[in-house]
């Protein structure tokens, strides 16, 4: 079932059962090696949503992400030195105008995705927005505050976290995250057309072939599309 936006101005505490913090602790557990392995080249990454805020369920995903392009080899060589195995890799493409990025999936629930273009502001904000956190945090139990799917702002508390809708809240939300305005705004506009519209899926999701790069997969998708040629020379 779709997750829906919060408009609600109430605000509530949630404290977590020993059960909830197990779970986290174990979601937090499987992306420190990950998040290791790419140090070790130094790439530097985090892990955003759920995982860095400590609002996990059953089902959350592992997201780590390295924020500055890189030469895909790398990435790839770092995981498999630290026999990290790679059941899939994707160029995907949220719209258009957004940047593409290069999606390694470990496993059903641990993904690591780096762009492979410059990134926009607004969308490197983007994972600011949902809460991250380096390996250094992870390590010493840090929670960042973020915005979940519900347009809840997340603030992590010592027996669990605070949360209230960003809706009418943008400003506020934007400064207790350390983000732009604009991002918020942003977000919450696309998160209501949603809950309106439904999801449209990705612009581009395509895979990539055992015997190809990803600059070498990308090149292929701009000789033939003509939107990512334009946002490739954008």
């Amino acid at each position: 079932m779709a997750v829906k936006p919060t408009k609600s101005s109430d605000c509530q505490e949630i404290k977590y059962t020993d059960e909830h913090w197990k779970l986290l602790n174990e979601f937090r557990a499987s992306a420190k090696p990950v998040m290791a392995a790419l140090e070790e080249f130094h790439l530097g990454s985090v892990v955003h949503g759920s995982v860095a805020r400590g609002d996990v369920k059953e089902g959350s995903d592992v997201d780590v992400f390295i924020a500055e392009v890189q030469n895909s080899f790398l990435v790839e060589t770092a995981l498999e030195k630290a026999q990290i195995p790679i059941n899939s890799r994707l160029i995907v493409q949220a719209t258009p105008t957004y940047a593409m990025k290069a999606h390694i999936e470990i496993t059903e629930q641990i993904t690591v995705t780096f762009p492979l273009m410059e990134m926009r502001r607004v969308e490197r904000e983007f994972y600011r927005f949902g809460g991250e956190a380096n390996l250094s945090q992870l390590k010493a139990g840090t929670r960042i505050p973020g915005v979940d799917k519900r347009l809840m702002l997340i603030e992590p508390t010592e027996k669990g976290h605070n949360e209230c809708s960003v809706i009418g809240r943008e400003d506020f939300a934007a400064k207790i995250i350390g983000i732009s305005a604009e991002t918020v705004l942003d977000r919450v506009h696309v998160l209501l057309k949603r809950d309106i519209i439904g999801r449209t899926g990705v612009f581009v999701k395509k895979e990539v072939a055992p015997n190809e790069t990803f600059e070498l997969a990308l090149k292929k998708l701009s000789d033939i599309n003509p939107a990512v040629r334009r946002r490739m020379k954008n």
